[in-house]
Parts: structure tokens; C-alpha cells; sequence
């Protein structure tokens, strides 16, 4: 695989910044509501709900910060998207909604679906040329030093 330009990695970089930035804002929502969003959890049927909400911040906050400096990417990633399919299904599921919450639910349940795709496409093509993950591979931090699958390159 060829070397990337440096428009792929800056556009990596911008896209993990907004990325990992909307983990990092929904985290800090969720903490500083936190009593109400587990209140919510839990009356949506979800036992354990202030456990999981601490779980699920800590989540957004560790692979917020991964996906932001581009550090094991991947694997943060993947462990997101894992994440989001139950938060996704259980918090925001059109189908379950009365007829005056059902657009807010649609709109959360299809925006959810897109950041799914978000951490799923860097799952699969990694950090780009400014991240950690391509400093640590040896490569120098900077454009054109990570192949399209996100391995140092020559």
C-alpha cells in the first residue's frame, strides 16, 4: 500500500478529534445528570443502571481519549462499537416509544447508527499518520507514514 497524502491524515485527525470529542461531551452530560440518566435507565428496564452509567462514562472517556490521540485504536474502537449496539437498542428504540417521543428517539436511534459507522471505519482503517499508534509502529508522527490499513509504511 502506498503512503498516505497529507489531506488522509489530516482529515484522520479531524475525524478522530470530532469523534473522540463527542464521547468526551456525552461523558461529561452523563456525569454531571447522573442521577437522572440512571433514573432513566432504570425505568426503561435496565437493572444495575448506575453501575452501567458509571461503566458506560468510563467507556466513552477512555475511548474518547484513544480515539482523539490515536493510541490502540483499534481495539478502542472495536470495544466502542460493541458498546453502542445495547445503548443503541435499550436507551433509544423508536419502536418502544410513545407517539410524542418517537421522532427524538428516531433521531437518537439513527444518529447512534452513524457514530457506529464512525468507530467501525476506524476500527478497519485505523489512526492515520499523526496518532501514537503510528509513532509507536516506528514510524515518525507526522503525514504520509501510515499505509491505508494503518501500518507504518517504508
Amino acid at each position: 500500500m502506498g503512503r498516505l497524502n497529507t489531506l488522509e491524515d489530516t482529515a484522520a485527525l479531524v475525524g478522530r478529534i470530532l469523534i473522540g470529542g463527542m464521547f468526551l461531551a456525552n461523558s461529561a452530560g452523563l456525569s454531571a445528570n447522573f442521577a437522572a440518566v440512571a433514573r432513566l435507565m432504570a425505568g426503561k428496564g435496565i437493572p444495575l443502571a448506575p453501575w452501567l452509567l458509571a461503566l458506560a462514562i468510563a467507556l466513552w472517556v477512555l475511548g474518547g481519549l484513544s480515539i482523539v490521540v490515536g493510541y490502540k485504536l483499534r481495539w478502542c474502537a472495536v470495544v466502542l462499537a460493541c458498546a453502542l449496539v445495547p445503548v443503541t437498542l435499550c436507551m433509544h428504540a423508536p419502536w418502544n416509544a410513545d407517539a410524542a417521543s418517537f421522532p427524538n428517539e428516531l433521531n437518537h436511534f439513527l444518529k447512534n447508527l452513524a457514530i457506529l459507522g464512525g468507530v467501525l471505519y476506524v476500527a478497519a482503517y485505523g489512526a492515520g499518520g499523526w496518532s501514537l499508534d503510528a509513532r509507536m509502529a516506528g514510524g515518525e508522527s507526522g503525514p504520509g507514514n501510515v499505509s491505508q490499513a494503518g501500518t507504518v509504511s517504508g
